[in-house]
């Protein structure tokens, strides 16, 4: 049986945070990828949630490209569209 699977198109990046580093200093990043945009933002509200700093965009090739900045994504995660 073939099963077809979505590519991801969507990644989000967030800190990783470690205890004992000031957040003013440089942490380490992890990306996870998502199949849609919904699945992204949900993803981002719960890293938000837990006041973790986040960005998150499309992946090369998905046209047309874009890049939510960490600034965008309250604007980003409260668009329905």
């Amino acid at each position: 049986m073939l099963v077809e699977r979505m590519v991801p198109t969507w990644y989000v990046t967030y800190e990783v945070p470690r205890p004992g580093i000031p957040s003013k200093q440089w942490r380490p990043r992890e990306t996870s990828t998502f199949e849609t945009e919904q699945e992204a933002k949900q993803f981002a509200r719960a890293k938000l949630d837990e006041g973790i700093a986040v960005f998150a965009g499309t992946i090369n090739p998905h046209v047309p490209r874009r890049v939510i900045a960490a600034s965008g994504i309250n604007a980003w995660i409260g668009d329905e569209s």
